[in-house]
């Protein structure tokens, strides 16, 4: 008896892997166009270092003109969260990565190179296990879970490695004859993987980002196939990544020290290894020490967190861009309003060490971004968010001509408005133009320089009876502002008031604050002359009278 007859002893029904190989050819892409992949498990909310691997991913695919799939590794069912792959589904196109190939819900796919979910390819792995059984690479092995924990025991006590390897691997001695009689004998097993590697002996390895990197050969003899017929992650990911024409796996550095194992499956299949790019985590601050964004401790490590509080897709992105290449930033000041699809990612320009995650700097990408926005587009997404998450922001929306006229001041203009950074602060932003909150709300009246009560009423009644005009252009309107401001000994121009303090009480921009916080309530607000044009003549007189 010899391996084949073993390998068709475990494994009949397989078919030879020359069918898999013609099934799944050689894509036809031009040179250096990059294959890869965003390859989650559905065990779990999505975390942002998935969403940053996925975007870099996709980036780097539209780039080459290459292809970019989403591939369900499932193998392990018993950490499966319920409704776990339409999370991920929906979490990408949340943020605008569109996948090429894969997965498109819970049960459809597009592409030429599935099933994309590994669960779904189960015939496929049991080819390859069985080829590599065929060639002495790989066997059964009977150890039950109390053998494995009494050869950790006593490799603990000799102060060795553990692992399943050497002369610790004792199911890869047996001939090929005993191992045919236990399977006969219905003796419960798993398929390893036969590692040809010495700890003794180092491989040198160059990451796309890591650079030259060193480590010991790979001596485990891991497990392969489980006994539930299902791949494990290693040897699933070469199968896949091979027969899908995968040139770049781009994933967490945390793989780094799984390079020597994947690289000798890859070369012990026969298959031609993809480059491999490890990226670094993102970070966070915590008391000047820093770590890894935690699942359990950190809400921003999870994307629904992002889409909670609204921060729009097109900040994230380019907040991750951000932190991917050092060089965006110089980029993004020479190019304001170039789309992000115009930025060359580079993958030799990422970070060796993680990026910072600064919610400030993300906040402020966000405020940006949204005044680049049309008003059209504002109300849209504004609203969208709030008929998940604020249900007075909706009805505030209803009216939708007036909520554009809101939403277009100082919109669109060389210096457009920016005290948006998120959905969640638009109700707080745009509750003062509402007249039944405004009125329903008792005012502080935050006046600043000239804040004594008689004068400021003064200036309210003389500015509705001589110098209110609802159909004044801006300019003249200002310089009513600066004729009332004369009119009560106050500088018409800063400049004046600057240059002769001690001739004047104070000046037309103080002038202006008692208007702005008798109108609004507040000190710091879009361009008063638009907000007029849009509250109208009506609710303008009611709110000074109030004031006064």
């Amino acid at each position: 008896m010899d391996y084949k007859d073993l390998a068709n002893l475990i494994f009949p029904d397989s078919k030879d892997i020359k069918y898999y190989e013609e099934k799944y050819p050689k894509r036809n892409l031009n040179d250096g166009a990059i294959v890869t992949r965003y390859a989650p498990s559905p065990t779990g909310f999505m975390h942002i270092g998935g969403l940053y691997q996925a975007l870099i991913a996709k980036k780097l695919t539209s780039q080459t003109d290459g292809v970019f799939f989403l591939r369900i590794e499932d193998t392990d069912q018993k950490r499966e969260v319920e409704n776990g792959v339409i999370e991920i589904i929906n979490s990408l196109k949340d943020f605008k990565i569109e996948a090429d190939e894969g997965m498109t819900s819970e049960n459809t796919e597009t592409g030429d190179y599935g099933p994309y979910k590994q669960s779904e390819r189960k015939d496929i792995y049991q080819a390859y296990a069985k080829y590599l059984i065929e060639q002495g690479k790989a066997y059964p092995c009977f150890c039950s879970t109390d053998d494995l924990d009494e050869t950790r025991n006593k490799q603990e006590a000799a102060k060795v490695r553990t692992g399943y390897y050497g002369v610790w691997a004792k199911c890869r001695n047996y001939t090929v004859e005993e191992m045919i009689e236990k399977i006969k004998n219905g003796e419960p097993y798993v398929v390893r993987f036969k590692s040809p590697g010495r700890e003794d002996r180092k491989i040198k390895h160059k990451d796309v980002i890591k650079g030259n990197v060193e480590f010991p050969e790979n001596d485990q003899d891991i497990i392969i196939i489980k006994s539930d017929g299902l791949p494990t992650y290693h040897f699933a990911h070469a199968v896949d990544d091979h027969l899908m024409g995968t040139t770049h796996v781009i994933r967490g550095d945390e793989w780094l020290s799984s390079v020597p194992l994947h690289l000798q499956l890859f070369y012990e299949l026969g298959f031609k290894a993809p480059k491999y790019a490890h990226i670094a985590p993102i970070m966070k601050n915590d008391n000047g020490n820093k770590r890894k964004l935690s699942k359990r401790k950190d809400p921003e490590a999870a994307v629904s967190y992002y889409e909670e509080l609204g921060i729009p897709a097109e900040a994230v992105n380019e907040y991750l861009l951000n932190i991917a290449n050092s060089n965006f930033e110089n980029w993004r000041r020479q190019n304001k309003d170039k789309d992000l699809s115009e930025f060359d990612l580079q993958l030799n320009k990422m970070s060796v060490s993680g990026a910072l995650f600064d919610m400030v700097k993300l906040l402020d990408i966000g405020k940006t971004v949204i005044s680049k926005f049309t008003a059209e587009k504002v109300y849209e997404e504004s609203l969208n968010w709030a008929k998940k998450h604020d249900v007075e922001l909706t009805k505030m929306l209803e009216d939708k001509e007036y909520a554009l006229k809101i939403f277009g001041i100082e919109r669109g203009n060389a210096k457009p408005r920016k005290d948006i950074a998120k959905w969640s602060d638009v109700k707080e932003n745009i509750e003062y133009m509402y007249d039944y909150l405004f009125f329903a709300k008792e005012q502080e009246y935050p006046y600043q320089v000239i804040n004594d009560k008689e004068e400021i009423e003064k200036i309210l009644n003389l500015y509705i009876e001589k110098y209110y005009d609802d159909t004044d252009d801006k300019q003249t309107w200002f310089n009513k502002i600066k004729d009332l401001a004369g009119e009560f000994g106050y500088a018409k121009e800063v400049k004046e008031f600057k240059a002769n303090p001690d001739m004047y009480k104070a000046h037309v921009g103080d002038v202006s604050t008692v208007l702005r916080v008798a109108l609004t309530g507040r000190t710091n607000t879009p361009d008063m002359y638009e907000i007029m044009q849009v509250l109208g003549k009506e609710s303008i007189i009611k709110r000074f009278k109030v004031a006064i």
